[in-house]
């Protein structure tokens, strides 16, 4: 019903794009480093947390022209375990860091390095239907954004990404991308399809259900350590991503398939 696959790429900036052949469905979540994708004439820039979809026989153009290196964990779904949700969602190539799929992303990677007791096939199905139930209402930006400000996002996203758990303001961020307030935002949002303070939580999201999964640290203290204020806007922000509350996802990581068939079961 379905493969995983652990991809580690050592490309650069120096290396030609190289052309990837889609035979089947796939989701393949970016844990670290960042690639240029180009598929159906739509760019992304895909960074932690986002997500390449996978559709059969379709092409792919997957490039490193800002940074080097990429480590994603790809689920291969044969066409029995693709759940509704039309077509459509599956040809969007890719998308961008949504707090509803890092979650489970973060789990997939615990599972990967036996930090959890679920079976990775089981944590890729959940990631599918989360996918299925979130992707619908999104759609595609196809606004053409310059090669210098595709390089300055990911940057910044990069930098994010390794300074979450710190206080981060928007004027921080735009100085580190080198650009203002105003014209960072645009370019950030344009090129990666969220904004940099969303960009934030989800990072934060994403560290959190690692150490969820992996440990037995204190539901508190892990949100105060990854950047979270107060425990009760880590509690609301982490069930509106997972579907579940930190105690259940906790419980979903450590075995508890009852947790696991009720998330899969509200795929569209």
């Amino acid at each position: 019903m379905m493969s995983v696959v652990d991809v580690r790429c050592t490309a650069g900036p120096g290396d030609p794009a190289f052309i990837e052949h889609h035979r089947g469905y796939s989701l393949s979540y970016v844990r670290s480093g960042s690639f240029g994708l180009r598929a159906r004439g739509r760019a992304h820039e895909l960074v932690a947390g986002s997500v390449m979809v996978g559709h059969p026989q379709d092409d792919y153009v997957c490039s490193h022209d800002h940074s080097t290196g990429d480590h994603c964990l790809s689920f291969k779904l044969d066409p029995a375990a693709v759940p509704p949700g039309g077509a459509a969602i599956w040809q969007v190539g890719g998308v961008p860091p949504l707090p509803e799929l890092m979650v489970i992303g973060e789990l997939a990677w615990a599972c990967a390095e036996g930090q959890c007791d679920l079976g990775l096939d089981e944590v890729g199905l959940w990631l599918a239907a989360r996918f299925a139930a979130v992707a619908s209402g999104r759609t595609a930006t196809t606004r053409p954004i310059a090669a210098r400000d595709r390089r300055r996002a990911v940057h910044a996203a990069r930098w994010i990404d390794a300074n979450a758990a710190e206080p981060i303001d928007l004027d921080a961020t735009a100085r580190e991308a080198g650009l203002s307030p105003f014209h960072f935002l645009r370019v950030f949002t344009g090129v990666l399809g969220v904004t940099p303070k969303q960009y934030l939580i989800r990072a934060r999201l994403g560290r959190a259900a690692r150490r969820l999964a992996e440990g037995d640290q204190p539901i508190t203290e892990i949100a105060l350590d990854v950047g979270f204020g107060d425990l009760s806007n880590f509690v609301r922000t982490f069930h509106r991503a997972a579907g579940v509350s930190p105690r259940r996802f906790r419980q979903a990581s450590r075995g508890d398939r009852k947790i696991l068939q009720e998330r899969i079961a509200v795929a569209p």
